[in-house]
């Protein structure tokens, strides 16, 4: 396989998992759930302890839902255009190491800088993204 057709399949790859991380983000945002709890019925005979004025469930702490999910559409955006971004990057890059590197061979560890700066966008894109969860997480 040439270079063209690497890099093609790669940005397939990229849009594919960005469509999937989207529907995911738009979902849980069209879609809230809500955090239920268990209660088990009381034995016979026992008095409830509960009010009707009394929400049976306990309160869910942190962000709403729905902010929940405006979060997990960030983090999918992040991490998607940030990948499609270095695809396109490392495609244009690539190329053109590729042909300075068969001219040149000295220029190698040069053009590998280049490579690996374009690639750096993607990992920057998923930093983000790891973050953004890890503020959902903790509320």
């Amino acid at each position: 396989m040439n270079l063209k057709k690497i890099v093609k399949v790669f940005l397939m790859l990229n849009g594919f998992l960005l469509v999937v991380a989207l529907g995911f983000g738009v979902i849980t945002t069209i879609f809230p759930t809500v955090g239920y709890t268990f209660q088990a019925p009381a034995p016979a005979g026992t008095p409830s302890t509960t009010t009707p004025t009394e929400p049976a469930t306990a309160p869910v702490s942190g962000a709403s839902d729905s902010s929940k999910g405006w979060g997990y559409l960030a983090a999918a955006l992040a991490t998607g255009l940030g990948s499609i971004g270095a695809g396109v990057a490392v495609s244009g890059v690539g190329s053109a190491a590729m042909g300075a590197i068969s001219e040149k061979p000295e220029l190698m560890g040069r053009s590998l800088i280049f490579v690996g700066l374009a690639e750096g966008i993607a990992i920057y894109g998923l930093i983000i993204s790891i973050m953004i969860l890890q503020r959902l997480a903790t509320g």
